[in-house]
């Protein structure tokens, strides 16, 4: 049935009839800011430790702490904002859905940080060559984003989307102010930078608990099928999501050779570069998402799958660009920005890699809206699944070989989320708002 428009909503100016989503905007401005200091850490910072093989190990830590933090503890993030939400749209108070989140979330913590410490040995012998200053950032680094991702997940929850994008942006500010002013008081030991990384959270942490943003009011009791309906296929999804994404740096410091430092140090900026493309589609792919479910919750799947595949279209014309610019002047922009020495051919390889896994990415927030949390988590387990083979089976040098098992990694995902978001749409699943609001946190790319 057709309805008509109030008449005093035709006065509304332009913006206000924009169709984002609550919160895109601010979280969006967050992800462009943490993005632009990423790539400002990486440049000073290598610089003011003194060249590629003394940034490696920092390198080294960076890619291991997104691989760790986001792939734990986003889903806790994702379960608790779609809880409160639920209890916020029945007037209901979030304080024991928080308490319960929390202890699931120092629990998993504790969990982790064991596994970490008796790997301990292995870990610092092979990945960050005996460094264990290294090591015990990577673990304060993971127990400090512990309680940032718990914020998130109260700020989205509660509709506070500023002090959301406040946690989110300010990671990334305060982790670039720490690394010039430690390189304009000429400190150049590895380990200062590795604690501006494992620091860096705790700012956002303490600007929105002294804003009140974290306070939530007492309700009824929670019980777990309500805080946790989809949790353990969720944490299984973005784990190996996020261990995908940070694979291709994390494996080519544990291949190579002592004398190949500054080639692992270089490894990482060309994967930096490569993600330009993927930092600008998170930063808007928010607005999109939510639309495609509305058209699905109303069963409208031929619109649905028509801007899908105009979304697919995007993400391929991106991805596309992307890749050829690699190709063309990346070669040239490495040097510039990070006085690296990357051929076109690399620099492309890992632009097509992240071009594929930008469009599984955005297949998979589709599946997600629509219940597929279970197929997505498989999804990304044969990607890692293909990674490893690929790795392993493909070239017997150092880069190539990486570069082949992050394109076939992110290319198996792809095809497994098409066949799973023709699955879901051919048995007439449908979106709520728990599920599009998993779908559009559902960012394993962290700055």
């Amino acid at each position: 049935m057709t309805t008509s428009v109030p008449k005093e909503r035709s006065t509304r100016s332009p913006a206000s009839r924009v169709p984002l989503p609550e919160g895109t905007i601010p979280v969006g401005i967050a992800l462009v800011v943490a993005g632009i200091a990423t790539y400002a850490f990486f440049a000073v910072g290598q610089k003011a430790v003194g060249g590629d093989a003394e940034f490696k190990p920092i390198s080294s830590l960076w890619f291991a702490t997104f691989a760790l933090a986001p792939g734990f503890f986003i889903p806790l993030e994702q379960e608790l904002g779609r809880a409160l939400s639920a209890r916020r749209a029945l007037g209901r108070g979030g304080q024991p859905v928080v308490a319960k989140i929390v202890r699931l979330g120092a629990i998993l913590a504790a969990v982790v940080s064991i596994v970490v410490l008796a790997a301990s040995p292995m870990i610092t012998s092979s990945y960050f060559d005996g460094n264990w200053v290294m090591l015990i950032a990577l673990l304060v680094a993971f127990a400090m984003y512990a309680p940032a991702h718990l914020a998130r997940g109260i700020c989205s929850g509660t509709g506070q989307f500023r002090d959301y994008a406040i946690v989110m942006g300010s990671d990334g500010v305060v982790r670039i102010a720490l690394c010039v002013a430690l390189a304009a008081i000429g400190v150049t030991a590895a380990g200062a930078y590795g604690f501006a990384v494992a620091l860096a959270p705790l700012v956002g942490l303490v600007i929105v608990v002294r804003r009140g943003a974290l306070r939530t009011k007492p309700g009824p009791e929670a019980t777990w099928p309500e805080v946790t309906p989809n949790l353990g296929w969720l944490l299984a999804g973005s784990t190996c999501a996020a261990a995908l994404l940070n694979a291709g740096p994390v494996v080519t410091a544990l291949l190579a050779e002592e004398f190949q430092d500054d080639q692992v140090a270089q490894f990482g900026y060309g994967v930096l570069l490569a993600r330009v493309p993927l930092f600008l589609f998170q930063a808007v792919q928010a607005a999109l998402l939510p639309r495609l479910s509305r058209l699905a919750a109303r069963a409208e799947f031929d619109e649905f799958r028509n801007g899908f595949k105009k979304l697919m279209m995007i993400v391929a014309v991106v991805g596309a660009t992307g890749t050829l610019g690699a190709f063309v002047i990346g070669p040239r922009v490495s040097r510039l920005v990070f006085d690296a020495d990357l051929s076109g051919r690399t620099l492309a390889m890992l632009a097509l890699g992240s071009a594929l896994y930008m469009a599984a990415l955005a297949t998979a927030q589709a599946v997600i809206a629509l219940h597929g949390h279970a197929l997505v988590a498989m999804g990304w387990l044969l990607g890692v699944a293909v990674f490893g083979l690929g790795t392993w089976l493909s070239s017997d040098e150092l880069f190539p070989r990486v570069e082949i098992g992050l394109v076939l990694s992110s290319a198996a995902a792809l095809m497994a989320f098409a066949i799973a978001l023709r699955r879901k749409l051919a048995e007439g699943a449908q979106p709520d708002e728990g599920s599009m609001m998993e779908a559009i946190t559902d960012i394993p790319l962290e700055t």
